[in-house]
């Protein structure tokens, strides 16, 4: 099963009544179905710290007040159901490749388990794991993408929810919310900055190919090439072929600049990513890819 095909079968139907994306700056969140409704919520800077080694929730007070204002009361003694799109640096998410893997549920995660373990810079044995079996490609036998995260972290990410009234279920990162923006067919790769993280995602058809999480030590155009060009020598390695294009989201100031160098430098065409519900930015690219996901249910 295609990564991006799992992805909207993961979306509860109906979906779930709130859908979120955090990130240091704020809270986006949408209220799909009916009357699709949209917004931002800021926060204060220090609320959130994103880190894959501790805690993000700095500030939990602060940071529940602002998710119980998002929603007028519903009357009702039952939570309400959200799901939950969280920054790309406070996980890790990976590509593996196998020459043969089991079919066992159990000892694929043994496998799992054992790959990533050298991988990731916090104790796996406390910590949150999921995978995805997909099709390798030519000349691969499997691909599974896993997502990792410190079991603490997603905790306190999701007890904040439940204590403004809230039941999480569907939790992901942002940048594989944002896939379904990124289109369909070819080989694809989405950059996207959020604060001094920059992502980057390729895929090939519907399948995830790379997975790229830096914390950049300048915001500088320079820092952002630094990444992508050994990112994009990995991929013609790898896949025998460049990327057909490249999605750009929430460089800002530095937009320009990289949309003049990056075709000439990199050999892809540029395009900002977009949506059917508006132009992703640094804080909703996620939540934005998530409603897409849900197609005519968001509306």
């Amino acid at each position: 099963m295609r990564l991006l095909r799992k992805l909207r079968r993961l979306i509860e139907d109906p979906p779930p009544e709130f859908a979120f994306e955090l990130s240091p700056t704020g809270i986006a969140w949408a209220r799909p179905g009916g009357q699709l409704r949209l917004g931002f919520e800021p926060l204060e800077p220090g609320v959130l710290l994103v880190s894959p080694l501790k805690d993000n929730v700095v500030r939990p007070d602060e940071l529940v007040a602002r998710i119980r204002g998002l929603a007028l009361p519903n009357g009702r003694p039952r939570r309400r159901t959200a799901a939950l799109i969280l920054p790309d640096y406070c996980a890790r998410v990976a590509v593996l490749d196998f020459d043969a893997f089991p079919s066992e549920p159990q000892e694929q995660a043994s496998l799992v388990r054992f790959r990533i373990k050298k991988s990731i810079p916090f104790d796996l044995e406390s910590a949150r794991l999921s995978y995805q079996v997909q099709s390798g490609g030519t000349g691969r036998k499997y691909q599974v993408v896993v997502a990792v995260a410190a079991l603490e972290i997603i905790a306190r990410y999701e007890a904040a929810f439940r204590t403004a009234g809230f039941e999480p279920g569907f939790v992901t990162t942002s940048s594989l919310a944002a896939l379904p923006l990124a289109g369909d067919g070819g080989i694809r790769a989405l950059a996207k900055l959020s604060g001094e993280t920059l992502a980057v995602t390729v895929l090939e058809g519907e399948s995830l190919r790379l997975v790229r999480s830096v914390e950049l030590p300048a915001l500088t155009v320079e820092e952002v090439m630094g990444v992508l060009y050994p990112t994009f020598a990995y991929i013609e390695d790898e896949l025998a072929a460049q990327p057909e294009r490249l999605f750009v989201c929430g460089f800002g100031a530095m937009a320009e600049e990289l949309a003049r160098r990056l075709p000439a430098e990199l050999g892809a065409p540029v395009q900002a990513l977009g949506s059917r519900l508006g132009e992703p930015d640094q804080t909703n690219a996620g939540l934005l890819g998530y409603l897409e996901a849900l197609g005519d249910r968001a509306a």
